[in-house]
């Protein structure tokens, strides 16, 4: 075989690699990290069992999927939210269709807005069983509102339960990991923590606070290796969190949550967030596409991720101001792809 049939027949394989792996990167739903970690990391199965997990915003959406799926990992768990005949709800669906007995669920009501009630809630769960290995952030709510439109107690209240409500319970609970030198700080955040987007300006502000926050509270951990701060950054989830999305005023919820098809499967989400808890990673993006390509663009190509989001963010505020659901072309775009 001649030297130059050789570089040809090379120059083809790499040539094949790489289109393979772009297809495999626009059928992916998580950050390539994640995904190696899902294929070749360690399984929740192993690394979660007989732990006692923390779950705020447990009520519903990707907080009851975690719930449900951790129950059958043989954990100790506890589920916080405000509404407490939801919690129970859960508790019950986790004793039917899991591994755990009643002693090992604790249904411990909580409101993140009602910060001075955070360190007794620490407490009963230290109480009930002894320690706390998985902290999860997963509390808080998000917004469908222009900037010109909506009350400035909009920005309070998101600010308030999404950001000070995260940052006052993590307060409270990190003293105990740091004693024990060992534990999981988990917190859902969002995609919209790395970008920005119209109609979630509070959100997005709120969001960015948290990762920034948990990012600079792990330098200062560094001398604690066994504490690992996690940020999750989903996209577009089956969930109620667009139906209970604040509007123009505190007192409004959107009220619907429209079409759900075309986001991501909740159980799909709650499982590669278990891969990332399981295997330590620091930060993971889940989401479909064309929200994941937009994530890396954000991250390491911000001019072009603001040139295209101005072009869809238009037609979204149009959408919105339209009576039609905001991400209808979002909708349509899987429609086209699937």
């Amino acid at each position: 075989m001649s030297g130059e049939l050789l570089l040809w027949l090379l120059a083809l394989c790499v040539l094949l690699t790489v289109v393979v792996q772009l297809v495999r990167f626009l059928r992916a739903d998580g950050d390539l990290t994640l995904l190696w970690a899902e294929w070749q990391g360690r399984r929740p199965e192993w690394e979660l069992t007989d732990m006692v997990v923390w779950v705020t915003g447990a009520s519903g959406g990707i907080g009851e999927e975690l719930a449900y799926q951790l129950s059958k990992l043989g954990v100790s768990l506890v589920l916080s939210a405000r509404r407490v005949h939801e919690l129970e709800r859960v508790k019950r669906r986790c004793l039917e269709n899991g591994n755990l007995k009643e002693k090992d669920i604790l249904v411990l009501p909580l409101d993140l807005t009602d910060r001075s009630s955070h360190e007794m809630a620490t407490k009963a769960v230290l109480q009930e069983f002894g320690k706390i290995d998985i902290l999860v952030n997963n509390g808080g709510r998000s917004q469908r509102s222009l900037v010109v439109d909506a009350s400035l107690d909009v920005y309070k209240e998101l600010i308030e339960l999404n950001y000070l409500g995260t940052v006052s319970l993590t307060k409270c609970v990190l003293p105990h990991m740091i004693e024990r030198k060992q534990g999981k700080i988990v917190t859902v955040n969002s995609v919209l923590g790395i970008i920005g987007a119209p109609l979630s300006s509070g959100y997005c502000a709120s969001k960015h606070a948290l990762r920034g926050f948990f990012n600079g509270l792990r330098t200062e951990l560094a001398t604690y290796p066994g504490i690992i701060i996690s940020n999750i950054c989903p996209g577009p989830v089956q969930s109620n969190i667009v139906h209970n999305a604040l509007t123009e005023e505190v007192t409004k919820a959107v009220g619907n949550g429209g079409d759900q098809s075309y986001k991501m499967a909740t159980s799909r989400c709650v499982r590669l967030m278990l891969v990332s808890m399981a295997n330590d990673l620091k930060e993971v993006w889940i989401a479909d596409q064309p929200f994941l390509s937009m994530t890396y663009l954000w991250q390491y190509m911000p001019t072009w991720a603001w040139w295209i989001t101005n072009k869809v963010g238009k037609k979204r505020i149009e959408n919105f101001k339209s009576g039609v659901e905001a991400d209808a072309y979002f909708k349509s775009w899987r429609a086209k792809h699937d």
